[in-house]
């Protein structure tokens, strides 16, 4: 009876390490460069940039982040955190400079999308998408 106490005191403890990690790694501030940040989106947000944008958004960012941009896509449970709803908060109040730098480098779950999509018009198109998405 105290080997199952220890055991099941044992795996308590490492699930709330776990938690407590996975939840660290996803408040953790996410910093963009000023300059990053204050870099103006260069394409227009119309139809054609959003029609591209949605392409890419289908091809590499659907299944982390959800067809509608809110978290749920078809890995996002295999993830150790869990993507952004980028329909609101911190994500649409974020500089198209920011969510650029982000898409382009990447971070941890995140990954660095600057050599899948080499095209910087294609990542702002990525950009409109995402602001298309606002709820």
């Amino acid at each position: 009876m105290k080997r199952k106490l220890m055991l099941a005191t044992s795996i308590i403890a490492v699930s709330v390490m776990s938690v407590a990690f996975t939840s660290d790694q996803q408040t953790k501030p996410w910093p963009v460069p000023d300059k990053d940040a204050k870099t103006p989106n260069a394409v227009k947000a119309d139809k054609g940039s959003l029609t591209a944008g949605k392409a890419l958004w289908n091809l590499h960012c659907a299944s982390c982040h959800g067809k509608t941009g809110i978290g749920d896509g078809s890995k996002s449970a295999q993830l150790n955190t869990t993507p952004d709803d980028l329909t609101k908060g911190t994500a649409q109040s974020q500089s198209d400079g920011a969510l650029f730098y982000k898409i382009s480098q990447g971070r941890s779950d995140m990954p660095a999308f600057k050599k899948k999509i080499p095209d910087a018009e294609d990542i702002w198109n990525l950009v409109n998408y995402i602001r298309s998405l606002k709820k």
